[in-house]
């Protein structure tokens, strides 16, 4: 079935005029920017982080937020990092103090509570934590989240990239949100 023009320009990317500097592109994003945030606590993957920015970006993420220190290859967001929010905080507590009362989801298969695919609704201002690749989100953390979630997977494989399963949780809020062109 096909959209309506006003209706597919809602579920489709925005395209600024070419000579728009990055401050107007950003003031152009900032009303359509969905209430949620992604957290990545000390990815080490340097590409992965720029890949999962250029994702947040797709999405329109609210903010980005790096727990850490760990850089991030700017190439692998492709340029949107420039457009995003992203804040950088040093410590777990310092993460706990930014996100405030807002309801913490972590995901990590190990620890998980429920499926990304059971999920009814992701609530209002939803921070969605990542671990890193190597050694996942601290016990600390995972204690504090309000649910832990898992992407199923299948086969000999243990994991995701990161990258791609950011992606998938991201991908997985937008289904639930957007439903005919329009936000539920």
């Amino acid at each position: 079935m096909c959209r309506g023009t006003a209706e597919a320009r809602r579920t489709m990317a925005l395209f600024p005029p070419i000579d728009a500097d990055v401050e107007t592109v950003r003031e152009a994003l900032r009303p359509l920017r969905n209430d949620f945030t992604v957290a990545l606590h000390t990815a080490e993957n340097a590409f992965a982080v720029g890949a999962i920015i250029r994702v947040a970006h797709s999405f329109l993420a609210r903010e980005v937020v790096l727990i850490g220190d760990a850089p991030y290859y700017e190439k692998a967001s492709m340029g949107m990092e420039k457009y995003e929010t992203i804040v950088r905080v040093p410590t777990d507590d310092a993460f706990l103090e930014h996100v405030g009362g807002r309801p913490l989801w972590a995901v990590e298969k190990d620890a998980a509570t429920t499926s990304v695919i059971a999920v009814d609704r992701f609530p209002k201002d939803v921070v969605l934590l990542f671990g890193s690749e190597r050694f996942g989100i601290p016990r600390t953390l995972l204690e504090r989240a309000d649910v832990t979630i898992g992407i199923p997977i299948y086969g000999v494989n243990h994991s995701l990239p990161l990258a791609i399963a950011a992606g998938i949780v991201m991908n997985e809020w937008a289904r639930r949100h957007y439903t005919s062109g329009s936000v539920v």
